[in-house]
C-alpha cells in the first residue's frame, strides 16, 4: 500500500519540488497551499490531491486533514514547509508584520502539527518533518525576525521528539542553506517605515549581497531529495543539512567562537 505525505506550502519552490519527488517515488501526495486554483503543476499528477490550507487559519487546516484522510485513509509523513522571511531593520517592522511572521513560521507550523498528531498517535506511527534553515542555527543581518522564528522551530522540534518517541513518531529538522527559489522575491516581506531613514545606507549595502547569495544557491530539488531521505529514514536522527553548503556552514558555526564567526558574517554581508 502506498504511503501518504502531506506537504504545506507546496505551490512553489521547495514544497513544489518535494511534492513532485514523492509522487515520482510512488507516494500519495497531499499538496496543500493557500491558493490551489493558481497551480497547474500538480493537479494533473496521479495520486496527488491539491488542497487549500492556510497555516494561519485553523478551519482550513482541519478541513485539509479531514479531506486528506478521506481520500487516502492515512497520513504517514507531514512536511511543514510553509514559510516566508520578514527582511529589514527590526525597528522598521510593524507589530502586524512581526505577528504575521510568527503566525506563519511558528504558530502555523505548530497548528498543522497538532492537527495531524492524533492520527499519528492512534496509528502509533508517523514522521514530522519541519523545514527550518541554517538560519535556525546561525544569524545574518536584516533577518532578526526570520531567524527568531527558525530558532523557535529548532527548539520546538528538538523538545517535541522526546514526548513523541513512545508513540513511534519521529521528528526531523531540515536545514537548507541558500536555495535558488522565489524565497528571495515572492516569499520575502521587506520592512520599511515612512520617515525612518537611519538604516537606509546599511540596508542598501547588505541587500544586494543577500540577493547574490540567494541567486547562487542550490536548486530546490536538492532540498527535496534531503526531505525524502529524512522521510524514509527510520533512525532517530534529528537534523539534516540541505544544499547551499549548509553542512559546512553549520559545522563552522558549531566549531568557531562567536567572535570569529561574526567576523566571517560581517565580511560576507556588510563588507
Amino acid at each position: 500500500m502506498a504511503k501518504t505525505v502531506l506537504i504545506t506550502g507546496a505551490s512553489t519552490g521547495i514544497g513544489l519540488a518535494t511534492a513532485k519527488l514523492f509522487q515520482q517515488q510512488g507516494w500519495n501526495v497531499v499538496a496543500t497551499m493557500r491558493s490551489p486554483e493558481k497551480t497547474s503543476d500538480l493537479t494533473t499528477l496521479d495520486n496527488t490531491l491539491c488542497l487549500r490550507l492556510d497555516v494561519t487559519e485553523p478551519d482550513s487546516i482541519a478541513q485539509a486533514v479531514t479531506d486528506a484522510l478521506e481520500k487516502f485513509s492515512t497520513i504517514d509523513v507531514l512536511v511543514n514547509n510553509a514559510g516566508y522571511a520578514l527582511l529589514g531593520a527590526f525597528e522598521a517592522c510593524t507589530p502586524e508584520q512581526i505577528e504575521r511572521q510568527f503566525a506563519t513560521n511558528v504558530f502555523g507550523l505548530m497548528a498543522v502539527t497538532r492537527a495531524v498528531l492524533p492520527h499519528f498517535r492512534e496509528r502509533r506511527s508517523g514522521t514530522i518533518i519541519n523545514v527550518s534553515s541554517i538560519g535556525g542555527k546561525t544569524a545574518f543581518p536584516l533577518y532578526s525576525l526570520y531567524h527568531s522564528t527558525k530558532w523557535a522551530v529548532e527548539g520546538f522540534s528538538d523538545s517535541l521528539r522526546y514526548e513523541l518517541e513512545p508513540f513511534n513518531i519521529r521528528v526531523k529538522i531540515i536545514e537548507p542553506g541558500p536555495i535558488k527559489t522565489d524565497f528571495y522575491g515572492r516569499s520575502t516581506d521587506l520592512a520599511t517605515r515612512p520617515g525612518l531613514m537611519a538604516y537606509d545606507a546599511f540596508v542598501a549595502k547588505v541587500l544586494p549581497k543577500l540577493k547574490q547569495v540567494g541567486d547562487s544557491g542550490s536548486p530546490p530539488e536538492v532540498t527535496a531529495e534531503v526531505i525524502y531521505q529524512a522521510a524514509i529514514d527510520s533512525s532517530q536522527r534529528l537534523r539534516y543539512p540541505a544544499g547551499g553548503n549548509a553542512g559546512a556552514l553549520l559545522l563552522l558555526r558549531k566549531l568557531l567562537p562567536d567572535q570569529i564567526f561574526s567576523t566571517i558574517v560581517r565580511s560576507s554581508t556588510i563588507g
